[in-house]
């Protein structure tokens, strides 16, 4: 008995942890990127919300591959973060944030800065992101 009685208190404790980590998580966010390259939006805001799981809910709802699909896909999907890639100019970013807003007051944006994928690399968009978006997030 005593055996049954170790596991179930082992299994009960494991359950309380993982309730109160659900508690603890922050969110959901509804993320919407704006990328002329969708499946590497996808692949590196992929890396970005496995990096951050145990802290924050982030589920990358749509990208935008043009200016021009901003205003609809924000209407549709309302999402409460925005970010732009970092092949647009700080005046593109600019009025990729402006449209967001527009449709979303309150949304949470981030520019990610110009050239720095092509000079630096996926690895480091993605360690810019895990350090740039919980302050943005918690904000």
């Amino acid at each position: 008995y005593s055996t049954a009685i170790t596991i179930t208190v082992a299994a009960a404790s494991t359950l309380d942890d993982d309730i109160l980590t659900m508690a603890q998580r922050k969110g959901p966010f509804r993320l919407v990127t704006v990328n002329t390259a969708p499946e590497r939006a996808k692949r590196l805001i992929g890396r970005l919300i496995e990096a951050l799981k145990d802290d924050y809910d982030i589920e990358h709802v749509d990208n935008c591959e043009s200016i021009d699909e901003v205003v609809p896909k924000v209407t549709q999907h309302k999402p409460n973060v925005l970010f732009c890639a970092s092949m647009w100019t700080p005046e593109e970013a600019e009025k990729i944030q402006s449209l967001a807003r527009s449709i979303v007051p309150d949304i949470k944006t981030h520019a990610i800065p110009t050239g720095l994928q092509v000079r630096d690399g996926p690895d480091a968009i993605v360690n810019y992101l895990v350090e740039k978006v919980p302050p943005l997030l918690d904000s």
